[in-house]
C-alpha cells in the first residue's frame, strides 16, 4: 500500500527531535509522544550517541491538494 503511494508520487516530510542526555527518559518519550499524536507524525528512525545524546526523526505523509473546479 506505500509502495503503491510512493510510485504515485507521494513524499514524506521529516521532522527531527533532538533529545539531550539530561532529559529523564520519561520526558523524552512524552515528548515524542505528543508530536506523533497531535501532529500526526511517525516514528522513521532513532540513534543514540556518544555521551547519552538522543536525535529521533519523525515523518509524515505530504498531502498534495488538486483543484476540483471545473476549468482552471
Amino acid at each position: 500500500m506505500i509502495d503503491s503511494w510512493l510510485e504515485r508520487g507521494g513524499s514524506y516530510e521529516y521532522r527531527v527531535v533532538n533529545v539531550p542526555p539530561q532529559m529523564a527518559p520519561a520526558a523524552a518519550q512524552k515528548l515524542i509522544a505528543d508530536q506523533a499524536e497531535y501532529g500526526r507524525w511517525e516514528l522513521a528512525k532513532s540513534a543514540r550517541y556518544w555521551g547519552g545524546a538522543k536525535r529521533v526523526w519523525l515523518r509524515r505523509k505530504t498531502l498534495r491538494v488538486e483543484s476540483t473546479l471545473w476549468g482552471w
